[in-house]
């Protein structure tokens, strides 16, 4: 007879173990990439069996999966520092989230997993489905607020691709700059630039339509 207690005494063992070996497989993979981590070395530093290792997790690939999971969903809840100032307007408040995120994600250990190793590893296809996870909808929101009530469905998505797409490849020259802080400004500052653009512009305090002739 299993008794509940011992039950969930298991779950949590199994829990631990697992998060035990993603936490050792991050620092690897960060320190040493992906190649030259073996799934003996992550074993190793987490103090279990080889064996224990494949019991959850099928391959390596699989744990990079999930250690790639969880450095996204860091970068996601991660907030802007409190010593940083946001302007008021929603394409300030946009390239200001999108600065922080290219220095969070300029990290070396953050670089190595999420730029250079993950879309080698788990392949583009696999790599934008979980960046639109952790990102699309709240990009989505931020472009859509950004073009305002009449924008279609249509022009939401196609904002939404283009800036995802502008932000990662911000990413990638972030990833390989000498001046990491310098570079995310200047890029961050050209997307303020573009967004400024794109949004709607304040209608004038008793400004009434042109007649048609």
């Amino acid at each position: 007879m299993c008794y509940p207690e011992m039950m969930s005494t298991q779950a949590e063992r199994r829990a631990a173990t697992v998060a035990a070996i993603l936490a050792s497989a991050r620092t690897l993979f960060g320190e040493r990439g992906f190649e030259a981590t073996s799934i003996d070395d992550i074993a190793e530093r987490t103090g279990v069996a080889k064996g224990a290792v494949y019991h959850h997790f099928a391959s390596k690939e699989a744990i990079f999966t999930q250690v790639l999971e969880g450095v996204q969903r860091d970068l996601q809840q991660a907030t802007v520092p409190t010593g940083i100032s946001i302007p008021s307007g929603l394409a300030d408040q946009i390239a200001a989230g999108v600065e922080h995120y290219l220095l969070a994600a300029s990290a070396p250990v953050v670089r190595r997993i999420l730029l250079i190793d993950g879309p080698a590893v788990i392949g583009w296809r696999r790599w934008r489905e979980i960046d639109d996870q952790f990102f699309g909808a709240g990009a989505r929101v931020a472009c859509a607020a950004l073009l305002g009530e009449p924008a279609s469905p249509a022009e939401i998505d196609a904002l939404t691709h283009l800036v995802m797409g502008a932000v990662m490849e911000a990413a990638m020259v972030c990833a390989s700059a000498p001046d990491v802080p310098a570079a995310a400004r200047d890029l961050t500052a050209a997307l303020r630039k573009l967004l400024t653009g794109i949004a709607p512009r304040p209608k004038l305090a008793g400004a009434t339509p042109t007649a048609r002739r």
